[in-house]
């Protein structure tokens, strides 16, 4: 593994500033070709990434049949409890990207990470269209303000 070194800090660090270089150090992590093998890490980014907004966002990471990523985007944006997510789309950027799989990611602005009915079956509906296409679904990652909740680790996949 490679060190890194840190800048100095500065005396006065806010907690912004400190996710921002988070962020940057995800970034890095997860860029184009990354093989996902830690689900860990995986939720690491999707919690600073989403933990904090205000409105519900509906993300999509695309990977290869070795699960590189290829991309990952924020597809819909919701109001404080719910989006509209339309599986059309998510099968267009897959094919687009050449994708072999998916992770699907959302958060919940309500603080709680527990899946509602509406997000079993949206999870059922996409994974089930994307299969006529042989994209898998890996998992689908719902993120609290502190908890998340995995689809795969709860069997619901």
């Amino acid at each position: 593994m490679r060190k890194r070194t840190l800048k100095p800090l500065k005396h006065s660090v806010s907690d912004d500033d400190i996710i921002k270089e988070a962020l940057n150090c995800l970034k890095k992590r997860f860029r184009r070709g990354k093989v996902i093998t830690k689900p860990a890490e995986t939720i690491d980014y999707l919690q600073l990434k989403l933990a904090e907004r205000e409105h519900e966002v509906f993300c999509v990471m695309y990977l290869d049949n070795r699960h590189r990523i290829l991309c990952f985007e924020e597809l819909f944006r919701g109001s404080i409890d719910s989006t509209h997510v339309y599986p059309r789309e998510i099968v267009k950027l897959a094919l687009q990207h050449n994708a072999a799989a998916v992770i699907l990611a959302h958060n919940h602005p309500s603080g709680s990470a527990e899946p509602s009915q509406a997000d079993q079956q949206i999870t059922q509906r996409i994974k089930e269209t994307l299969t006529l296409f042989e994209i898998r679904v890996l998992d689908h990652i719902v993120i609290g303000a502190i908890e998340t909740v995995s689809f795969a680790e709860r069997g619901l996949m």
